[in-house]
């Protein structure tokens, strides 16, 4: 079997090595590259999910539809389909997978004291359906007007931070600019 790695990063977002994923959540987490995603059905409503009770970091809180990492070589949108397919059993071919912040970074600290510290380029995906959760990743989900997100309780801390960097976007989630991928970590540049 093997084991699934998350890839580490220096300040300049350069790959440095990789980390097996299941290890590298602690107090002292190094910089690694991640993604985020939010699915958007074409009423404009957002899939907001419930992480697992069983998830080692931020276990059932709600957030964004998607996090994830990259595999070692793995194109961003690739891991983005390969993850809303594993977590949610969002087919594959997603209509549309739009980067759009490109620089997303965050570091946040649970109460326990493990850390999460990820360069974390966001993405927009449009997709229409009715998700199949794992049961092992999302205990819920939700789809939400996204006027009504940032007021959802209990959001997970770097979706609280995605919510401001969105806002700064302007408009509705569909005015949103497509990011330019040449401000993406080079890690993400040249997998």
């Amino acid at each position: 079997m093997n084991t699934e790695k998350v890839v580490l990063l220096d300040e300049a977002g350069r790959a440095i090595g990789t980390e097996d994923k299941a290890t590298v959540h602690h107090a002292s987490t190094p910089l690694h590259l991640a993604f985020s995603s939010y699915v958007f059905d074409r009423r404009g409503r957002v899939l907001l999910t419930q992480r697992a009770h069983t998830k080692t970091t931020w276990p059932g809180v709600w957030t964004n539809s998607c996090c994830g990492h990259p595999l070692p070589g793995e194109a961003l949108p690739d891991a983005v389909r390969r993850r809303l397919s594993d977590e949610l059993g969002v087919i594959a071919v997603a209509e549309q997978v739009d980067l759009v912040l490109p620089e997303f970074r965050y570091r946040a600290e649970m109460p326990a004291g493990i850390v999460e510290n990820e360069l974390c380029p966001v993405y927009r995906v449009r997709w229409d359906g009715d998700p199949r959760p794992d049961p092992a990743e999302v205990a819920a989900y939700e789809w939400v007007e996204w006027a009504d997100v940032a007021g959802w309780p209990g959001l997970s801390p770097w979706c609280l931070l995605q919510l401001d960097a969105l806002a700064a976007l302007g408009g509705t989630p569909a005015d949103w600019v497509v990011g330019d991928p040449s401000l993406l970590p080079p890690a993400a540049l040249h997998p």
